[in-house]
């Protein structure tokens, strides 16, 4: 074999061969691009198997189902007019007054206004109810009084300011004694309950007279609450 050129070199027939050209761009393309592309793919494989809702716009998974109740209540409601939400408020606040006034007559706890809930006012209640109060007849005997009053007689003027006197003094007497006995009642009977106001709440009830209190009596007279 002949050669040519500086010993050493490479042959002249392998030199003259031509090389096919590499890429550069293949060479020096970035992975990051790559990774963007398989994620791409991969996102939109997961999209496609998820279930869409027919009204959902496109490309938005379907909304759970109490999304869609509530959305259908609100709907419901922003239908109905001004008129028959008021008509509907109506309603209720007439049954809830009924079912009050059944509880006022019955002694139901359930429908029972706040300040006559509880076991301690219910024992205030029954321990006045089951006591000849003074201070019931006040009406009556105010009344009485102010007829006397109006007489236009000296003596009987004189003896209606007296019974004015007596009955108010009588009145408070009787309320001190009540709601004493009472407090040390509710002390014994309910040391680890709220006892705020129910002296009180027992001594303005005591002032109606028995037929006219609300709630109604559940016991009778001299019987032990």
């Amino acid at each position: 074999m002949q050669t040519t050129g500086v010993a050493g070199s490479f042959p002249a027939g392998l030199g003259s061969i031509p090389l096919d050209p590499v890429p550069l761009g293949f060479v020096f393309r970035s992975r990051a691009k790559e990774e963007k592309a398989a994620v791409a793919g991969k996102a939109s494989l997961t999209d496609s198997k998820q279930p869409r809702d027919p009204q959902a716009p496109k490309g938005r998974p379907t909304p759970k189902r109490s999304a869609a109740q509530s959305q259908r209540r609100s709907v419901a409601n922003t239908s109905m007019t001004r008129k028959e939400a008021a008509k509907r408020q109506r309603e209720e606040r007439r049954a809830a007054m009924e079912r009050q006034r059944q509880a006022l007559a019955g002694g139901d706890e359930r429908y029972l206004p706040a300040r006559d809930k509880g076991p301690v006012r219910r024992f205030a209640r029954d321990f006045v109810d089951s006591r000849f109060n003074i201070a019931e007849y006040f009406l009556p005997m105010a009344v009485v009084i102010l007829v006397l009053s109006m007489v236009r007689v000296p003596q009987l003027q004189s003896i209606a300011l007296l019974l004015w006197l007596v009955v108010i003094v009588l009145i408070v007497l009787d309320s001190f004694v009540t709601g004493f006995r009472l407090k040390k009642r509710l002390a014994e009977r309910f040391p680890d309950e709220n006892r705020r106001g129910a002296v009180a709440y027992a001594l303005m009830r005591s002032l109606q007279m028995r037929r006219l209190r609300l709630p109604k009596p559940q016991v009778k007279r001299g019987e032990r609450p």
